[in-house]
């Protein structure tokens, strides 16, 4: 039997950045239906909704699309901080630190919510979500040879149909390998494990948004606690195998 190489190698990896995708799916959503009717997980919409509120004059969608992505901004270069000290003092389980921060800022939010009912204002509720979001994508990037992101799915789907070609045509110029045949039999398998793991990050999203609907209609905000179980999951798992041995790496070098 063939060994399924890119699975056995970066097997936990995998299978923390499928349930961090679903715990995006999850905030997503319900960042949305919750807070403020903003998506806090990616930017391109909410940057287009910036210039469309910008030229409008709806100056609440205008301050409520700046205070997302200045959180996620912010989120961001936090963990890749986080991650470039975890590069210079050797720290192999620093995403637990990355993960651990934003399990709590979801837990705040939540808490928030519940007693507070923002004050008034859903600008913080959407930062604070935006910045959890930010510090997730810092935080696990590079899975081998793919570059992942769990927090948005159209750069997965995009390599997906990369994949998707080029195993089509190797799959065509395979009879006429000759004696490259073992190997290229072996990039195939590579790429067609790694395009079914792709299929399965999309998927992950679909699934967090249709259970972050489902759950925030029984249980409002606390659906979040769904997402911070998700990431005591990944905590967990960087025990064993540390999650951003690869960013370090990236840091380090660069």
């Amino acid at each position: 039997m063939i060994e399924a190489e890119f699975i056995h190698r970066y097997g936990p990896k995998m299978a923390v950045a499928l349930l961090l995708t679903f715990a995006s799916g999850i905030v997503d959503i319900i960042g949305y239906i919750g807070v403020f009717h903003f998506f806090t997980a990616h930017l391109t919409g909410t940057t287009v909704k910036l210039g469309h509120s910008l030229v409008n004059h709806d100056w609440t969608d205008f301050y409520a699309a700046v205070a997302v992505v200045g959180a996620f901004v912010a989120g961001s270069i936090l963990g890749r901080a986080l991650i470039e000290i975890g590069s210079r003092r050797r720290i192999r389980r620093i995403a637990s630190v990355t993960l651990t921060i934003e399990a709590v800022l979801l837990a705040a939010l939540t808490e928030t919510h519940l007693h507070l009912h923002y004050a008034g204002s859903p600008y913080s509720g959407l930062a604070v979500l935006s910045a959890a979001m930010g510090i997730q994508t810092a935080t696990l990037t590079g899975i081998g040879p793919l570059t992942v992101h769990t927090t948005f799915v159209t750069g997965m789907v995009n390599k997906a149909a990369q994949l998707i070609t080029r195993i089509g045509f190797r799959a065509h110029d395979l009879p006429r390998s000759g004696s490259r045949m073992s190997q290229v039999r072996r990039e195939q398998r590579d790429d067609i494990q790694m395009t079914l793991f792709l299929i399965g990050v999309w998927l992950f999203y679909v699934g967090g948004a249709a259970m972050g609907t489902w759950s925030f209609n029984s249980w409002g905000l606390r659906a979040l606690f769904i997402a911070i179980g998700l990431l005591a999951v990944g905590l967990a798992t960087d025990q064993f195998w540390p999650l951003s041995i690869k960013e370090e790496k990236e840091q380090s070098e660069s």
